[in-house]
């Protein structure tokens, strides 16, 4: 007999290879009905698959959140055998979930088409009421290749050929259909249910490499629920709306054109939000006690090969070579030039922790299929920093970060998600000792500032553990913007030391941080999030004066002045149009103020204002108004 334990701690005994279907039905007749899965010590399995140990074991029911990847999984599967059904001919290679979601890749030589989505999409509702049983079977590898390849499958038998020998190969029949995987699987495609939809078409290599054959990638988003699919749908539609290339465009923020793929050019209005977000955080950078440095954009190869970024990173980074000879990367990060600026000069234990900040210009070569607005750029600036310490110094250094990092985050009104500590990798340096401190001083910090952390096994870098800050926008979605990585290894690499207090040479330790991250891609969360309607402070435009008539123009260049003079950003307006479409064009273009001028404001010195969202007017002094919006639009820092 084998022994399971179940989550309310009830153990029972059952013969080997009994099922998970069986176990559910040993248990109660409503929740064999509801099962659709088994998960044993952890591992997720078909509910038909015999048990052949004991262990801790659970019944996986629609509304369990382990169900949700294998119903995105197993609609990726549906809509493989729909395509085939109505597309002969077409090869299915790979069909991974994704965010909210999957997708699957197919080798045709006709394009697909929008229209083409929908008449798939029936078809995969008929595979779902035809209630097609799904069975694994394990199969000889030899056998698995012919097979595959004597149905015209070769890129199923490409990837055969690339399991591991000791890895067995499963098929899983789902009808007349089968296709090559690795599972788990539901009991049938009626249990897929129907809260599914295909979003889009997108081109694809094969394996990801440029040098293979293309192929054409259909996504879809799958759910437990027709509710949960259209509060899915609704936030999609949401996302669209604040999509920040459109706002870009809409406020005349930046463009990025072809000549420059992964560069955005920044207008005007958009390089002033660009640089009142940068001196706001360089401002409470410094007063936090960091310093800034600026290193070169371009350096030989042999500083990046002696810190191992070129063994790592030089697909990467973008490379010249001089008529003298000279090999010369431009840096795709500033953590070598912090290291050889830490070395000039002699440094003692009273002399750390030395933190040290740049807001330096990086590139670095992102294919251009991933390229995604603001969000995936190949030049970007970096509230980069990187801290110089002794290692008692790591936990307190580290706490007054995440403090740092939580201020700025309160004040650019994004919300802290989450907070994720990534464990030893199985490649790494270091001794598992050192490991086990730095991870577990890394979780102190955290919760010396009020955050628990989640662990993820095997998510760290090479040469130390990280800590990842998400944060959730208004709609949701959460970005992992902010990093804090403990790093022993380049301070050896580049032979980085302080004289300790016996006399002898130490390796400082090295903390890399940044709280926005890439200002850039910053940005492009921050526009998406705020959906262009800025708070007052940052906003680049931060009031318009706008005329009913002629008559108020000499009055509107006096509110104008009067305005900047106080140090706001403020636009007038006279041109010979009604006041309602000023008022809606600068409501398109986000502007947060209007301040509305007219005779009857000239003559008593006052000016009617309109929010951004409002309907209602403000009518008050001009002192007052004035004083107002000074106060509102003063940097959270300088209040």
């Amino acid at each position: 007999m084998i022994e399971l334990k179940f989550p309310d701690g009830q153990v029972r005994d059952y013969p080997p290879g009994v099922t998970g279907r069986e176990v559910a039905a040993s248990l109660s007749k409503s929740l064999e009905k509801k099962a659709l899965l088994v998960k044993l010590d952890g591992e997720l399995l078909d509910l038909g698959r015999p048990l052949e140990r004991g262990g801790a074991v659970q019944i996986v029911t629609r509304d369990s959140p382990e169900a949700l990847e294998v119903i995105r999984h197993d609609t990726a599967h549906v809509l493989a055998e729909a395509v085939q059904e109505l597309f002969p001919g077409t090869q299915v290679t790979i069909g991974p979930n994704v965010e909210d979601g999957f997708y699957y890749d197919f080798a045709r030589d006709e394009p697909f088409s929008l229209d083409d989505l929908a008449l798939i999409e029936a078809r995969m509702r008929h595979i779902v009421d035809r209630d097609e049983p799904i069975t694994r079977e394990v199969w000889d590898r030899g056998e698995a290749i012919a097979h595959f390849e004597g149905i015209g499958e070769i890129y199923k038998a490409q990837i055969i050929r690339d399991i591991p020998g000791e890895e067995a190969i499963t098929v899983y029949r789902q009808g007349g259909w089968k296709d090559l995987c690795r599972g788990p699987h539901l009991p049938s495609t009626r249990h897929v249910g129907k809260a599914f939809k295909l979003t889009k078409l997108a081109g694809a290599y094969w394996r990801g490499d440029q040098n293979n054959a293309q192929l054409q990638r259909i996504y879809g988003t799958a759910w437990a629920s027709d509710a949960d699919l259209a509060e899915h749908l609704k936030r999609i539609e949401e996302a669209e709306r604040r999509d920040h290339r459109k706002i870009g465009r809409a406020m005349d923020l930046f463009h990025i054109q072809e000549e420059g793929r992964g560069m955005p050019f920044w207008h005007p209005k958009g390089w002033t939000l660009y640089r009142t977000l940068e001196n706001y955080v360089r401002r409470r950078t410094e007063a936090a006690g960091y310093v800034e440095v600026a290193t070169p954009q371009i350096l030989d190869v042999s500083l990046w090969e002696r810190s191992g970024h070129w063994a790592k990173f030089h697909d990467s980074m973008f490379v010249s070579e001089t008529a003298e000879g000279e090999v010369l990367a431009v840096k795709p990060m500033n953590c070598p030039c912090h290291v050889e600026i830490f070395r000039q000069g002699q440094k003692s234990y009273r002399d750390l922790p030395i933190r040290m900040m740049e807001f330096g210009g990086l590139h670095r070569y992102e294919s251009s299929g991933s390229l995604l607005g603001l969000l995936r750029v190949r030049r970007m600036v970096q509230d980069d920093a990187h801290i110089f310490c002794t290692e008692a110094q790591i936990e307190p250094e580290s706490t007054a970060f995440i403090r740092l990092l939580q201020q700025i985050y309160a004040d650019l009104e994004v919300e802290l998600h989450s907070v994720k500590l990534a464990l030893r990798p199985d490649q790494r340096f270091g001794s598992d000792e050192q490991w086990t401190i730095a991870e577990d001083t890394l979780e102190r910090a955290a919760n010396a500032a009020g955050v628990e952390v989640e662990r993820i096994p095997g998510e760290g870098a090479f040469y130390g553990p990280k800590l990842e800050f998400h944060l959730r926008d208004a709609i949701g979605r959460t970005w992992q913007c902010g990093t804090l990585q403990l790093d022993y290894v380049l301070p050896e690499r580049l032979d980085a030391a302080y004289i300790g207090e016996d006399g002898q040479k130490h390796r400082p330790v090295m903390l890399h941080r940044a709280i926005v991250g890439s200002l850039e891609r910053f940005l492009g969360v921050l526009i998406e999030h705020h959906a262009g309607a800025f708070p007052l402070w940052l906003a680049p435009v931060q009031a318009v004066v706008a005329t009913i008539t002629s008559e108020g123009d000499d009055y509107a260049g006096q509110v104008a002045a009067r305005l900047r003079r106080a140090g706001l950003r403020v636009e007038a307006d006279l041109r010979n149009e009604k006041v309602g479409y000023k008022v809606r064009e600068h409501s398109l273009a986000k502007v947060p103020v209007i301040a509305v001028v007219g005779r009857r404001e000239a003559e008593e010195g006052k000016v009617a204002l309109r929010r951004l969202g409002s309907d209602r007017q403000q009518v008050l002094p001009l002192d007052e108004a004035v004083a107002m919006l000074t106060a509102e639009a003063t940097p959270p820092d300088l209040r």
